[in-house]
């Protein structure tokens, strides 16, 4: 008797789930590329999978001082003082960045969306397991501004990363977003009535007056983290965002190397007027060639900015919220970007931030 009732209430639990609603947006033209993983046939794979061929690196001295940053123990802990530029762009978008890769962006006609939140440290159990091995954490990101305390219009993933992607956010944010995702990612989304968009490369998505699309990066994706289970490897797509609103664009990188996909993205959207790039985590002395391959180092950023014609850039990646994955410090990849920008006599218009700084454009 017992044991029917529960059968009965699990039942009926199952039937008050609200299912989700999940569209697929896969043009012809998303230049999909896939390859067999350790048996696993049609895993996805990077557009240039053997590109190797960096045009620029740091060799020595990467990391000097600069009186443009303030530290409590060197290039840890810090806050970049320098003197904020001028905005020329005119491209009618407010960034809000939060933390390691967490934007809030607004256009000038009030759409609010989110791009690759994290609130807090990774899922369980990977969480538990970094305490127990006194792994590396972050701390706690910048909060959302006061305005976007209200539902965003969107809510966009780049990869199924745990840095990137909290399954415990998504509750919080709630079912009112469409949540834009890769292809092969609505299955980690609780049945509780979310609408998933999943997207190939160079798909898009129209979110009141802008058209959202989802880009080439070049990367990877897991979210087992147990040697020699590859379940899960490259079951689900990566990317970059572009947001384009009445003719001005601006492209969140994602985790991604350096590859020719930029030159690809430049051809299709640029001149690009806001460009959101990552700067860190391209270092491990353990795997410093597979580092480097799917993080692009600062002067890769700079190169990429230069190939995309970003008429404004904002760098990613370090910072006192940031878990310092593969790199040494809290803002040694800021140290040497500010040192590659003189060294390569870089012309793209920088604007540093601090976590939870606003910049219009």
């Amino acid at each position: 008797m017992y044991r029917a009732l529960l059968l009965l209430g699990l039942t009926m639990l199952a039937g008050c789930a609200v299912k989700n609603q999940v569209n697929v947006i896969a043009p012809e033209s998303s230049l999909l590329v896939y390859a067999d993983v350790e048996g696993y046939e049609d895993r996805f794979q990077n557009i240039y999978a053997k590109f190797s061929d960096y045009p620029v690196t740091c060799s020595e001295n990467c990391y000097p001082a600069s009186p443009l940053i303030e530290c409590d123990s060197p290039m840890q802990d810090c806050l970049y003082t320098g003197e904020k530029r001028d905005v020329t762009t005119d491209a009618g978008f407010s960034v809000t960045w939060l933390g390691h890769a967490s934007f809030y962006v607004q256009t000038a006609a009030g759409q609010r969306f989110l791009i690759d939140p994290v609130f807090d440290q990774f899922d369980w159990p990977v969480d538990w397991a970094f305490r127990l091995s006194d792994g590396f954490f972050r701390n706690k990101p910048a909060p959302l501004p006061i305005e976007a305390s209200t539902p965003v219009d969107a809510v966009m993933y780049s990869h199924i990363h745990y840095d990137h992607f909290n399954k415990r956010d998504i509750g919080k944010i709630g079912t009112a977003p469409d949540y834009l995702v890769p292809m092969g990612f609505a299955e980690h989304f609780a049945q509780q009535g979310y609408a998933i968009n999943e997207m190939a490369w160079y798909a898009n998505k129209q979110i009141g007056d802008t058209t959202v699309h989802f880009v080439p990066a070049h990367h990877f994706s897991n979210r087992i983290w147990v040697p020699y289970i590859y379940e899960d490897n490259n079951k689900s797509l990566w990317g970059g965002w572009v947001l384009e609103n009445k003719g001005k664009t601006l492209f969140f990188a994602g985790d991604t190397g350096y590859s020719p996909h930029f030159k690809d993205i430049a051809k299709r959207f640029g001149p690009i007027d806001v460009c959101l790039l990552p700067i860190a985590s391209y270092f491990s002395e353990e795997s410093p060639k597979f580092y480097r391959k799917v993080h692009t180092t600062p002067e890769d950023a700079l190169v990429a900015a230069k190939e995309l014609g970003c008429k404004a850039m904002v760098p990613w990646g370090y910072g006192n919220a940031s878990w310092r994955m593969g790199d040494k410090t809290s803002h040694s990849a800021l140290f040497r970007l500010l040192h590659m920008y003189e060294e390569l006599n870089a012309d793209v218009p920088l604007h540093v931030l601090n976590e939870g700084d606003t910049i219009a454009f």
